[in-house]
């Protein structure tokens, strides 16, 4: 075994950088605006129904970022293969506030704005897209859940290793879950989120 002393410790982190101690999972989505009769509409998918993951579930252009992929790459990349357009149909102007979810993901948003018309979606994960005005979303307040997270499955649980045992406090938290309705449409989850944060930074 190496012999560990101060010297190799500091040569193990002096120029070490941080990542997360929990693997996270990562994601990145795009708020892609597109400007009619001046305007401006936010992009939403309807997913696919034959897809595992949410199926059905409204989301913007998006999905996981792969190895060795930058978060803005993997948004572009994501968009381009849902959207089925091409990279100089958009440009993208910046970025959001990134989302860390109480299950492990980290998901960067960023906004672009679509410049064609020409949009044949990806069939094989998109089902369909529709548009909202972003007005409809700076006028409207989400309806707003507070949904309790916290220590739930215990079974197997060593409480008899800590000092309280069963009657310990556990740190409970809430997740905020907003959902917006738009015509026969419900935006919820990550996606509710990332856009009502969005919209807060412009009001």
């Amino acid at each position: 075994m190496t012999n560990i002393n101060i010297d190799r410790i500091n040569d193990i982190f002096k120029d070490r950088e941080s990542t997360s101690i929990q693997p996270m999972k990562k994601a990145a989505v795009m708020i892609l605006l597109q400007v009619i009769d001046d305007e401006v509409y936010i992009i939403f998918q309807v997913r696919a129904k034959k897809l595992n993951s949410q199926p059905g579930d409204v989301c913007l252009p998006g999905g996981k970022v792969e190895e060795g992929e930058s978060f803005r790459d993997a948004a572009i990349r994501e968009t381009m293969e849902e959207m089925n357009i091409k990279k100089e149909d958009f440009e993208v102007i910046g970025e959001m506030d990134y989302f860390l979810s109480p299950y492990l993901m980290i998901m960067r948003p960023y906004i672009a704005k679509l410049n064609t018309n020409n949009i044949k979606f990806n069939t094989s994960e998109v089902d369909h897209i529709f548009k909202v005005p972003i007005k409809f979303f700076i006028d409207t307040e989400p309806l707003l859940y507070k949904m309790d997270i916290g220590p739930i499955n215990q079974d197997g649980f060593p409480f008899h290793l800590i000092n309280g045992g069963k009657d310990y406090k556990f740190s409970k938290g809430v997740l905020d879950e907003y959902f917006y309705q738009w015509n026969n449409y419900v935006i919820w989850g990550f996606t509710a989120h990332i856009i009502k944060s969005f919209i807060d930074i412009i009001k």
